[in-house]
């Protein structure tokens, strides 16, 4: 039998503080292993991240002074292809983060059943205090320091919180000036005219209203009238609200980190997006009143999509939130506490692992195309998307049925039996 070399503690990076996302990952593959049967012999695999790069990212400021910032590039796994998972530039990201981010990748793809292994990158800065100039070299440093783990068959960073297009087309070209040669494939969520993809924008978004149709038949939810609250309204929620209220569903509340509004009508979510472009967050739309912070979590409503960051429905919300059903659209965003508090309460919860899997589909689209150099139209894409994700999350609900479990679990099941799998028909080398 495979041994830790720590009794308590499988982990030597960081020692994990309750309620982290580490630790709430740590949590969940716990609960996992019981139904992994002889796969369990390899469940330490899920516990230790194969790589975890800690860099300095040194710049020259507008002012000429020059100041130095951390950045990370974590592997949680590559088992079953090259790393993939996005590059997060937020004041707040740690190593400890990452990791868990990283391994919440390797979980996503799995269950999805994309050839990738985890991956997650970040960059611990205030973006909003750059200037555009210092956000490039920033950007194109970061790249330079980690360009030694990451490569279109090694590892693919891809946008996420506070990053985009323009920031994967300065990090895809840093990496093709430093090998010399154009590589469109080492990022996904480029611009269009760089070999990125279509739909890519609005995918995650997409992903959570998709798998969010389908849970809410399954629970006799019908989405004409339904009312709707949204945590973030960046692309995932403001997408999200979009394709909602296209099928008749009220988008009553929305809460990002300006503020938090109500309306118990619905929401105009065209204005609200135009005015979010304009004003940067949500505060001060004219069509809704304000609410406090806090009561965004009690607002009546029948879905919920907290599409902020991890660690968000805490076991006090959990207690008092009216929704029936809650779609993960951040990563993470769930504590274990609060995840048991939703199942005795009959709220059923769809994990991030399947409901924002959209975004990372289409990045595996675009990554497909770049190496063909064949696009396909936004339907295809749309069309592929959904029957992927239609089937995943099948297999995940019949998952379910079979062994008793919540969605969460029986996503991690599909995944995490996918993962071993591959570990342990690959052995060990040497």
């Amino acid at each position: 039998m495979l041994q830790s070399n720590t009794a308590k503690n499988p982990l030597s990076y960081v020692d994990p503080q309750p309620d982290s996302p580490w630790q709430t990952y740590l949590s969940q593959v716990d609960r996992v292993v019981p139904y992994l049967g002889p796969l369990a012999h390899w469940a330490d695999t899920l516990r230790r991240p194969k790589r975890a790069l800690i860099v300095d990212v040194p710049i020259e400021m507008d002012d000429g002074s020059v100041r130095h910032f951390e950045g990370f590039r974590v592997q949680h796994n590559l088992s079953r292809g090259p790393g993939k998972g996005g590059v997060r530039f937020h004041p707040m990201v740690t190593l400890e983060e990452v990791m868990a981010l990283s391994a919440w990748m390797t979980v996503k793809n799995a269950a999805v059943g994309l050839p990738f292994g985890g991956a997650k990158g970040g960059v611990r800065v205030e973006p909003r205090e750059l200037s555009r100039k210092e956000l490039e070299r920033l950007t194109r440093r970061y790249t330079s320091e980690i360009g030694i783990v990451i490569g279109p068959q090694q590892d693919i960073p891809a946008p996420d919180v506070n990053t985009n297009p323009q920031i994967m087309a300065w990090m895809m070209d840093t990496y093709s000036m430093n090998i010399g040669g154009t590589a469109t494939g080492v990022v996904t969520g480029k611009p269009i005219p760089l070999g990125g993809s279509l739909g890519r924008v609005k995918a995650t978004g997409r992903g959570v209203f998709v798998t969010g149709r389908e849970a809410a038949r399954r629970i006799g939810l019908p989405l004409q009238g339904a009312r709707v609250a949204i945590q973030g309204f960046g692309n995932v929620g403001s997408t999200a609200a979009e394709l909602f209220a296209a099928v008749g569903a009220r988008v009553v509340a929305v809460q990002d980190h300006t503020g938090a509004i109500y309306k118990e009508a619905g929401l105009a979510v065209g204005a609200l997006q135009t005015h979010v472009a304009v004003h940067g967050g949500v505060a001060g739309f004219e069509a809704a009143q304000p609410i406090a912070v806090d009561s965004f979590w009690e607002v009546p409503c029948e879905i919920l999509i907290p599409a902020a960051l991890e660690g968000q429905l805490t076991e006090a919300r959990a207690r008092t939130t009216t929704a029936r059903l809650v779609l993960e659209g951040a990563n993470g965003p769930t504590l274990p506490g609060a995840d048991d508090i939703l199942n005795d309460r009959g709220v059923l919860v769809v994990p991030d692992v399947i409901c924002n899997a959209g975004g990372v589909t289409v990045s595996y689209f675009e990554w497909v195309q770049d190496f063909s150099s064949f696009f396909w139209s936004e339907d295809e894409i749309n069309a592929r998307l959904e029957t992927i994700l239609g089937n995943a999350f099948a297999q995940i609900l019949d998952t379910a049925d079979r062994l008793k479990i919540s969605l969460r679990t029986a996503a991690f099941v599909v995944a995490c039996e996918r993962v071993l799998q591959a570990r342990a028909e690959r052995g060990l080398y040497p």
